[in-house]
This record gives C-alpha cells, structure tokens and sequence, in this order.
C-alpha cells in the first residue's frame, strides 16, 4: 500500500531534473556565448595632435559603439571559428603577381604584388606594404579581403608571404619565418622602393606581423623613409608573457594554443 502511495511522485522528481538539465544548458549557452557581457565603444588611448584629431574626424566608427550579430556575434570563438573555416559569403580573390627574391644566407623570399584599380583619393602614389599574421601568407582569407578593399581604394599592395608557409614554395635554405626576423620584409620594402621611387609607403602588420613591421621601423632610421604611417593590427607585445597566458584553460586558451602549435607542426613537417 505504502509503494502504491510513494510510486506519483516520481514524474515529478523526474521532471525536475530535466527542469534542472534544461538550465544547465542555458547557462552554458549564455556562458559560451557570452550573452551577458555589455557593449561599448571602444576604449582609445591617444596623444592629443593634429594627426589624432584627424583620424578621430575621419574615423567617426572609432567612436561609436560596436554592435554585434545577434545571438553569436559576442563569442569570439564562434566569430573566429566561422572566419577562419567559412570566410566571408564571396571571398574576393584580388590578381596579383608573385615576386621572387634571393636573400643573401640562399633563402628565396617571395612576396604578391597588387596594383591598385582606382585612383586614390589625394591623386597621389601609394603603397601598402603588408605583413600577415603568423605561418599566413596573400592566399589567406583576411588577406584577400583587406587587399581587394585597398585596391579599390587606390592602393598598391606589397603582401609578404612568411618564409616556407605557403605550401607550393619549397625553402632554398635551412630556415623559415621566425617571430622577429625582420629581413624578408625588409628585403620587400626595398624592392618596392626601387621599383616605384615616386610611392609613398604605409607599413601594415597583422598579429605576428604587427611586432614585424614595428621592429623593422625601429631597427633603422633609414627604414623609416618615405613612410606616412604604421598600421599594426591585434599586434602580441610579450612573446613570454603570451606563452604564460596560452597554458591556461581560462577561455580556451590552452585549446587554441594547441591549434597554432600544430599547425606550425605541420609546416615545419613539410619542409623536413
């Protein structure tokens, strides 16, 4: 009689621990994909000068508040994860000439050549002189896409291709890109000096290539010739303090640093 009293119960427990299921599923949801954290404009740290005042005019989006896609647009995970493996809906692929150069150890260093399809703004010559980000080259996505934005602005692009990344391009010398080798990139510079003695240059550098293209301007004052600007994009600035950070758990780091290490596995394999 007692287990005939005790036996309607169950659903109910039962149901409560779907119920309780269901909200650890929401809560990783909203933990995952960060549903919960704020949006804001951009934090900028500047020196008050013409130039600045300027950018700030002519730049009004780095004031505004940014605003994401709905649902998955504040998980940097999944904008990575979708960027990196789909691209953009019509990656564009920009036409550009593939330049061979003999460094002076034997290493042949190569580089993509872009003219621009419009004529600039200010009627003037212009060359963007690009460094992608670690074991990345023109053949990239992100690449492609802020090339063929420049070319149609009336830039010409010079987009360095790391040593032994790209998979066609077999090495002449027993080494390949290294975080602060600065000589391929120095070596385009001044192909590109040579070639059109009329351009003015404005350096780019995406991640790695950010601490590139920096070090290579300070390395010499002559380096610095003929430069409007230097654009460095998501640039590391402590390579140790970096490899702390990469073997953490917290947000994945560890996962991604696992990704980038395999990757370079790969391409050092390739050359064995």
């Amino acid at each position: 009689m007692s287990t005939m009293l005790e036996t309607p119960e169950l659903p109910a427990v039962f149901d409560g621990v779907k119920l309780a299921a269901v909200a650890a599923v929401l809560y990783v949801i909203v933990r995952c994909l960060n549903l919960k954290s704020p949006t804001a404009p951009p934090e900028l740290i500047y020196q008050d000068s013409a130039l600045a005042r300027f950018l700030l005019k002519s730049c009004p989006l780095l004031t505004k508040e940014y605003i994401p896609p709905l649902i998955w647009g504040k998980s940097g995970h999944i904008q990575t994860a979708l960027y990196g493996k789909m691209g953009r809906v019509r990656s564009p692929h920009p036409y550009g000439l593939r330049k061979y150069l003999t460094m002076s150890d034997g290493a042949t260093a190569t580089f993509d050549l872009f003219e621009p399809q419009s004529e600039h703004c200010i009627g003037e010559d212009v060359t963007m002189v690009i460094c992608p980000g670690i074991a990345n080259h023109s053949e990239k996505q992100y690449i492609r896409t802020f090339v063929d934005y420049a070319q149609k602005n009336g830039y010409r692009c010079a987009v360095l291709n790391h040593l032994g990344a790209l998979p066609n391009i077999e090495l002449t010398s027993p080494r390949m890109f290294t975080y602060g080798c600065t000589w391929e990139f120095g070596a385009m510079v001044n192909y590109i000096k040579k070639t059109y003695p009329q351009t003015q240059l404005v350096v780019v550098g995406f991640s790695l290539g950010g601490n590139i293209v920096c070090k290579y301007l300070g390395e010499s004052q002559a380096n610095q010739e003929r430069v409007l600007c230097c654009v460095s994009v998501c640039q590391g600035y402590s390579a140790l303090r970096a490899q702390e950070t990469f073997m953490q758990w917290d947000q994945c780091r560890r996962f991604y640093n696992f990704l980038m290490a395999d990757n370079m596995k790969k391409i050092i394999l390739s050359h064995r």
